[in-house]
């Protein structure tokens, strides 16, 4: 594996980790976990693909401590800076939770540089009252992370989420910094997207795979996979029946090697 260290355009020191051979996929981890989560999936691609795992800022390496540094243009800048630092034109991309957000923000802004993206779960588009919800929990989130520390902060939520998903949080835990798990938690305050209407701009090749829960409603990725131009809905979700990072990559990684494997560059 190789190991990358960049910066955003702000100047925050950015970490990846990059394995297999191939055109290349950049692959984004889940809010709470850190690029290892991603591992067992990069493996079951790597001869396949090139496949770069960041650390997103906040998360893991990437340690930022600054609140206002935490936007959903900085995330997708962020993704830009690492292809430039790789000197790429263009890649695959693809995240799970908080990594799939940013997948369709970096596809919507950057349309040249996202070849084909791949959704794990994607994140609520929440109306007015739904959004407020969103920021009450996660600034209690980080009230308890900051007294508290980060396992306190995630032991009353994670038994509304798939096993799989408190695995990959608790692995992470001592590897992450609890002032920049604090921090990342201000996303709450910003807007990924006010409707799902707004993702038929995109139009590379997305495969999106349902999560089952309140968060990551099955509902939404349906209908995400049926507004985007070239959506697809894999077979596989990410339900509760999965309980590690292996689990995962044993139920997702088919599809997106049948995807991926007829999703090239465009013209």
């Amino acid at each position: 594996m190789t190991k990358i260290a960049y910066r955003g355009s702000d100047g925050c020191p950015l970490y990846a980790t990059a394995l297999g051979q191939g055109p290349p996929l950049v692959l984004l981890h889940a809010g709470g976990p850190d690029h290892l989560s991603m591992l067992p999936i990069a493996d079951g691609l790597a001869d396949l693909r090139t496949v770069v795992l960041p650390d997103i800022r906040g998360y893991g390496r990437s340690v930022c401590t600054d609140p206002v540094r935490h936007t959903w243009a900085q995330y997708t800048d962020d993704v830009v800076r690492l292809l430039d630092r790789l000197g790429l034109p263009g890649a695959a991309l693809g995240g799970a939770g908080l990594g799939s957000t940013i997948t369709l923000r970096a596809a919507a802004a950057h349309p040249s540089r996202v070849e084909a993206a791949v959704l794990i779960g994607v994140e609520d588009i929440e109306d007015d009252e739904a959004k407020r919800a969103e920021i009450r929990f996660l600034d209690a989130f980080a009230a308890r992370v900051e007294a508290d520390g980060i396992e306190a902060g995630w032991e009353p939520i994670l038994a509304q989420f798939p096993p799989v998903v408190g695995a990959m949080v608790r692995d992470a835990i001592p590897r992450s910094d609890p002032a920049s798990i604090v921090a990342a938690a201000a996303i709450a305050h910003d807007r990924s997207f006010r409707h799902v209407d707004e993702l038929a701009t995109i139009t590379a090749p997305t495969l999106v795979f349902p999560g089952t829960d309140p968060r990551h409603p099955t509902a939404l990725a349906e209908q995400v996979a049926r507004t985007l131009p070239n959506g697809h809905l894999a077979r596989a979700a990410v339900s509760f029946d999965l309980h590690t990072p292996e689990d995962l990559a044993l139920a997702l990684v088919p599809d997106i090697r049948s995807f991926l494997g007829g999703a090239g560059p465009r013209r």
